[in-house]
């Protein structure tokens, strides 16, 4: 029996409780995630904190909401994490919130997921990176959960905002730089085909091609799943084709390094033999043999950006756009040159290694 209402906008631990009809003790362990709380009766707590929108108080009786949201990955290997972390961090100590960072859990339909996020009282939640399924996306419309997306693998919802870079615009940017320098064969490792983002970076390479009036060759697209080590793979066989590309573009800097590497292993020299150019702009890019070319992403300002939107979105303010792309910029360095002179071409016999 429900002992008496419990207010919406001063809710708290022990009108949850009343309400439920239990101790104020078993509505904390719901509310921290703790396991030994009958389903049922868990089940019972949960509504009622969906419904009151509870949100979990700062320590020793502050008076008002610690506010956090979640900074979710899915996964804790890609370089560009941190200067994404960093943009969403620097936005929210300037807006007084407070960020948890995790990475996305094995919840295909979504339940358990937003289920914690409610319980924990985050304000939203900004997903890096990661394919949100439909049963996902549906459960955090029906929790209310408010959510941004970076880089989403998959194409985005309309409904829900998304943030990424001008991908288009990087690849035919630094195919067109390559191109300038007097490459005629040049090569695209590819990322994921399942990514938007390197779709996109993809189809700007086959444009500068086009547009130049070079036939886009599909012996020289080889997929690099964006890290090293298949792009290392990869290149090895572009290398032993015949007539070999003299530039290499790489879907990011792991896969340009990569590419740098199988080089050297055949003997060959970047930039003398073959150019090499990467996407990203990677803390690494720089102090790498030799320095990389590459295109930047504004991860900073995506991060910032990111973290402004979803703010927006939790105060129920309307948004300019529900899709932004921010510029990108290539930078050049030592490991672009005009391609080698037809007397000093490689033989495909000599790199076969």
């Amino acid at each position: 029996m429900v002992k008496r209402s419990v207010g919406r906008s001063r809710t708290t631990l022990t009108g949850i409780a009343e309400a439920a009809g239990v101790s104020v003790a078993t509505v904390s362990k719901v509310v921290n995630g703790h396991s030994d709380v009958a389903p049922d009766t868990r089940a019972r707590i949960e509504r009622l904190l969906v419904k009151h929108a509870y949100v979990a108080r700062g320590p020793r009786g502050a008076q008002s909401p610690v506010r956090t949201v979640d900074l979710t990955f899915d996964q804790m290997i890609n370089p560009d994490n941190l200067a994404l972390t960093q943009g969403v961090t620097q936005a929210a100590a300037e807006a007084g919130v407070d960020v948890v960072i995790s990475t996305a859990p094995d919840d295909p339909l979504g339940a358990a997921w937003t289920r914690k996020i409610t319980n924990a009282g985050r304000e939203g939640v900004i997903l890096v990176s990661s394919e949100l399924t439909p049963q996902q996306r549906a459960q955090f419309a029906r929790a209310d959960i408010p959510l941004v997306l970076i880089d989403p693998m998959n194409v985005p919802d309309e409904t829900v905002p998304s943030l990424g870079a001008m991908n288009f615009y990087g690849g035919m940017s630094a195919t067109q730089h390559l191109l300038k320098l007097g490459h005629r064969r040049i090569a695209m490792i590819e990322g994921r085909h399942d990514a938007v983002c390197d779709t996109a970076r993809l189809h700007g390479y086959q444009a500068a091609l086009t547009s130049a009036g070079i036939t886009v060759d599909p012996r020289l697209i080889e997929r690099g799943a964006f890290c090293f080590q298949t792009a290392y793979q990869a290149v090895i066989d572009l290398f032993a084709l015949e007539d070999p590309p003299t530039a290499v573009l790489a879907a990011t800097d792991l896969a340009a390094f990569g590419v740098i590497e199988a080089a050297r292993m055949h003997g060959l020299q970047v930039p003398d033999d073959v150019s090499v150019v990467g996407f990203d702009d990677t803390a690494a890019a720089d102090t790498c043999a030799p320095p990389l070319a590459t295109v930047r992403q504004p991860f900073l300002e995506i991060g910032r950006t990111a973290l402004r939107t979803l703010l927006r979105l939790a105060a129920r303010e309307p948004l300019d756009s529900h899709r932004v792309e921010l510029a990108t910029q290539l930078v050049v360095r030592a490991s672009t040159a005009q391609p080698p002179t037809p007397e000093k071409s490689r033989s495909p016999l000599s790199i076969r290694g």
